[in-house]
């Protein structure tokens, strides 16, 4: 068994080891929305009963819609890390290839089922062993893009060796247009990845979806087990889906902005990053996170980088300005 990676989101250790109340503390350790949408509507029905076959229906036509999948109707799961442990038993032989660094419990699920892993940075690096191929896209932490373009062809690829490329999309709903799924019903061997909570800020409901042809799709479905994803949460995902989003979308980016200003203060260097998260790159990097902690605000370090820290985004103003007193207070 390989080891436990330590993810964001954790503070309620971290005010154990730091001190203050949970609730007190600043968490940017994570790349959620700081502002979750205002829940719709939930008919009693879906807490009373088990998950209904419209309810399903509807939230998977919704996400059709919303993205762009044409005439595949994506799958609803229990958050996309379900979906990530099943994903060995799609590999029958070979190797996997997973485009690093990048979101660490794909290497894990693959090593724990004892799959030779291989970490690359570009296509070049790709053999026809590599029956699985991985690409979160953007990238989690540094959000790098590979082009819409080079990821068909590669898929091309795959498909000619009998292999299959998944790409993760988790930060992808900013930028529909760099997205695979309308492409999808043409690639047979292309399974995509989108989570729900992140951009919706409602993490908690642990939702994602799978869009991949129908085989795929039912294999998932059937190792998943029936009513794996509850009926409050296809309600709410149907009725947001199919609703004007594009209020969340002007505030995400105006957080975003505000963060790079209020890093940029801070004399921090960005590196990368999507319009949910900023990488850090500064030599300095575990004393700012101490220094951050201290002030109860929590940001995400990587032990495989020791040099970079991930800012998610602040709620509002006022935490804008909380953090930057602290960052501009390590500074002098």
């Amino acid at each position: 068994m390989t080891n436990r990676i330590i993810h964001g989101g954790g503070i309620t250790a971290a005010a154990r080891q730091y001190g203050g109340r949970p609730e007190d503390w600043l968490d940017l350790s994570t790349g959620i929305n700081p502002n979750p949408v205002t829940l719709p509507e939930i008919p009693a029905a879906a807490w009373h009963r088990l998950p209904d076959q419209h309810l399903q229906e509807r939230a998977r036509e919704a996400a059709r819609g919303y993205y762009r999948s044409g005439d595949i109707l994506p799958l609803p799961v229990p958050g996309t890390q379900s979906v990530i442990q099943l994903l060995p038993r799609l590999v029958t032989g070979g190797r996997v290839a997973i485009f690093s660094p990048t979101y660490g419990e794909y290497a894990r699920a693959f090593t724990s089922a004892g799959l030779q892993v291989r970490q690359i940075s570009t296509v070049a690096e790709l053999t026809a062993d590599d029956r699985l191929v991985v690409a979160v896209n953007p990238n989690n932490p540094d959000g790098r893009m590979l082009p819409i373009e080079e990821l068909r062809e590669l898929h091309d690829r795959q498909r000619e060796q009998g292999g299959i490329l998944l790409v993760d999309e988790a930060f992808g709903d900013i930028e529909p247009a760099a997205s695979m799924a309308p492409f999808a019903t043409s690639m047979p061997n292309l399974i995509i990845f989108r989570s729900f909570g992140k951009y919706f800020g409602l993490a908690g409901l642990r939702l994602g979806f799978a869009i991949a042809e129908d085989s795929i799709l039912t294999r998932f479905e059937d190792w998943l087990g029936p009513w794996a994803v509850s009926g409050p949460a296809l309600s709410i995902a149907a009725s947001l889906m199919e609703s004007d989003t594009s209020a969340i979308r002007k505030l995400v980016l105006q957080r975003h902005s505000a963060l790079q200003t209020v890093l940029r203060r801070g004399k921090l260097q960005v590196a990368g990053g999507t319009a949910l998260f900023a990488l850090v790159a500064d030599d300095r990097a575990e004393g700012i996170y101490t220094h951050l902690c201290r002030h109860h605000i929590l940001v995400r370090k990587f032990d495989y980088a020791p040099n970079w820290l991930r800012f998610g985004l602040a709620p509002d103003e006022k935490a804008d300005e909380r953090l930057a007193a602290v960052l501009e207070d390590y500074s002098t």
